[in-house]
C-alpha cells in the first residue's frame, strides 16, 4: 500500500466546534486516517472512504459551517459518512481543496480489488497464510501498511489449537447412559 495524498488540513472538532490542525493520510486502499501531527503517532480517527463515505461537499455546498478566520468558503470540504458523522475540513487554498476533493472522490469509487483464484493453492509473495480453527485459510498481507497506527510491525505468530478430548470420562459416561437406557427399555418391552 502507498499514500495517495498526505498533508495538513484544519478539522472542526465535533463538540467545541474549534478548528484544529491535523495531518491527513489517504492510502491507496481508500482509508483516510488523520493524526495529531506529522509523526503519525497518535491517531485521531480513520474513515474507509469506499464503505463509510456517502458524499463529499466543497465550498458553498458545506452548510451550517463557518470557515476559520482568514479563510474563504471555497477552502471548505465536508465528508459525509453513513453513520451520520460529518467531518468538516478546511484546506490551505482553493486549489488544495479541489485536489483533496478529487482525490477523495477517486478513492471512494476506484478501489483496488484484491482476490485470489478459487482453486489456487499458491498465494502471491508478500502474503502470510493464516489458518483458523475451522480449517479455512486466510491470506493476509505480510507488510502492514499502517505502521503509524500501532508503532511497529507485527510479528509472525503461528497458533496451533489441538482439540481437547478426555476419552476416559466420555467412555464411562457413554457406557452408563447406554446401560440405563437398555434397562429402561428392556423392562418396558418385557410386559408385551
Amino acid at each position: 500500500m502507498a499514500f495517495v495524498k498526505s498533508g495538513w488540513l484544519l478539522r472542526q472538532s465535533t463538540i467545541l466546534k474549534r478548528w484544529k490542525k491535523n495531518w491527513f493520510d489517504l492510502w491507496s486502499d481508500g482509508h483516510l486516517i488523520y493524526y495529531d501531527d506529522q509523526t503519525r503517532q497518535s491517531v485521531e480517527d480513520k474513515v474507509h472512504m469506499p464503505v463509510d463515505c456517502i458524499n463529499i461537499r466543497t465550498g458553498h455546498e458545506c452548510r451550517d459551517i463557518q470557515p476559520p478566520d482568514g479563510k474563504p468558503k471555497d477552502c471548505m470540504l465536508q465528508i459525509v459518512c453513513r453513520d451520520g458523522k460529518i467531518i468538516s475540513l478546511c484546506a490551505e487554498s482553493t486549489d488544495d481543496c479541489l485536489a483533496w476533493k478529487f482525490t477523495l472522490q477517486d478513492s471512494r469509487t476506484n478501489t483496488q480489488a484484491y482476490g485470489y483464484g478459487p482453486y489456487s493453492g499458491v498465494y502471491p509473495p508478500g502474503t502470510q497464510v493464516v489458518y483458523a480453527a475451522n480449517g479455512q485459510a486466510y491470506a493476509v498481507p505480510y507488510q502492514y501498511p499502517y505502521a503509524g497506527l500501532y508503532g511497529q510491525q507485527p510479528a509472525n505468530q503461528v497458533i496451533i489449537r489441538e482439540r481437547y478430548r478426555d476419552s476416559d470420562s466420555d467412555l464411562a459416561l457413554g457406557m452408563l447412559a447406554g446401560a440405563a437406557t437398555g434397562m429402561a427399555l428392556g423392562s418396558l418391552f418385557w410386559v408385551f
